[in-house]
């Protein structure tokens, strides 16, 4: 039994050696914000950046795990995919579907945005019924205001 346990950690470890020569995940770079909307209030753009900007801006800070597989993969992968949907530094003044003031209430209001396992790794995006409801209203007059 202790033999095959070694063997299972073994080739357990072999296994993650060799998801570290994966290349995917490790480009850690921030494009150039091009363009942000016309915040409300600077409260709103701070609710926004804790909660936010590091899936959908060019400001992502990227946390020290994220240059080991396979979380390289999966916090890449969400960056992406989250600029692509809505991204703060790459306004496109309310033509995305993501940047639609009732879609965004919507994820923030159900408690989808921030997900879940974001918030445990981010306390500081867990936010309050108070300041989920200012940010929700201060995303909408936001992007009302476009």
């Amino acid at each position: 039994m202790k033999k095959r346990t070694w063997y299972v950690g073994l080739i357990a470890v072999a296994g993650l050696a060799l998801m570290q020569a994966v290349p995917y995940g490790r480009d850690h770079s921030n494009p150039a914000v091009v363009a942000e909307p016309h915040w409300d209030s600077p409260e709103t753009r701070e609710l926004a950046r804790r909660a936010c900007f590091n899936c959908h801006s060019f400001e992502t800070v990227w946390p020290w795990y994220a240059q080991y597989a396979p979380a390289s993969w999966l916090i890449a992968h969400d960056v992406q995919e989250g600029r692509e949907k809505l991204n703060f530094s790459d306004w496109q003044g309310g033509t995305r579907e993501g940047e639609r003031p009732e879609e965004i209430a919507k994820e923030v209001s159900e408690g989808d945005m921030p997900p879940f396992g974001y918030r445990l790794a981010h306390p500081e995006a867990r936010l309050s019924a108070k300041l989920r409801t200012q940010l929700i209203e201060g995303l909408s007059a936001t992007l009302k205001g476009r």
